[in-house]
């Protein structure tokens, strides 16, 4: 949950109710997790959020677009899926992309024609319900079947907040380790779908890829898994067919 990392919460909050969407200043405090008032504000924030997240989620049905949370670590491979995808995908798709600072994302993604809003979220760790819900008045819904929020770098905090999508992926790449999805399990237990990216590397790592599987298989059993290699066109058409399989299924 967020407030395990502070970022949440302030010494302020604890006094009023606190919404991500305001820029967050100053030092954060640490609250103690099991005293009551902190409790009730964590669950406002919560509470708030979800509320937000429904009206997300009502925009994207009304417009019928599949609306996917992208979530992994820094440098997992979240942009360069994004940028690959465009040349295979047979669905027009737009990113709002969370970072706490630069436009460095979404400027890629536009280079690419690919139609991108940055989120600059300051000292927040993920985006939150209100962030996403700004950021949509800046997407054209008539040239998007799907919305990817590429949530900031982070194996944390993204997998408790509901950003009103309708599926999470989540990447984990090889240089990582073999222990993320082990010591990160809310975020892995939150995957519709887990990629494993950069598997042209599997040759330079000891890391075993399939002990990897059956990791995240105890933690979700149903969760679908693929790999990912750039420089494999089919691992990139295997993604958008998933994907095309998931808008199919909502028809």
């Amino acid at each position: 949950m967020c407030a395990d990392c502070g970022c949440s919460i302030t010494d302020q909050d604890i006094g009023h109710e606190h919404h991500h969407n305001d820029k967050m200043a100053g030092v954060h405090a640490n609250p103690q997790l099991n005293d009551k008032k902190t409790v009730d504000v964590i669950k406002k924030i919560l509470d708030k959020n979800d509320h937000e997240a429904g009206h997300n989620r009502e925009h994207f049905n009304k417009n019928n677009i599949l609306a996917i949370n992208l979530m992994s670590s820094p440098g997992a491979g979240k942009t360069t899926l994004l940028e690959n995808l465009a040349s295979v995908a047979d669905f027009k798709f737009s990113v709002i992309e969370g970072d706490l600072e630069t436009n460095k994302d979404a400027d890629r993604l536009k280079e690419k024609g690919i139609q991108a809003y940055q989120i600059q979220t300051g000292s927040a760790c993920h985006l939150d319900a209100f962030m996403v819900h700004k950021a949509l008045h800046h997407i054209n819904v008539e040239k998007t079947d799907v919305c990817f929020v590429e949530n900031v770098g982070n194996l944390v905090c993204p997998a408790s907040y509901d950003v009103g999508t309708h599926l999470n992926i989540v990447l984990v790449s090889i240089p990582e380790g073999e222990d993320k999805i082990a010591k990160y399990p809310v975020m892995f237990r939150s995957a519709d779908l887990i990629l494993f990216t950069k598997t042209d590397l599997l040759p330079y790592f000891d890391y075993n890829i399939e002990a990897e599987k059956q990791v995240a298989r105890k933690l979700k059993p149903n969760v679908d898994i693929l790999e990912v290699n750039i420089n494999d066109l089919q691992t990139l058409k295997d993604v958008a067919s998933w994907i095309e399989f998931k808008m199919k299924m909502r028809k």
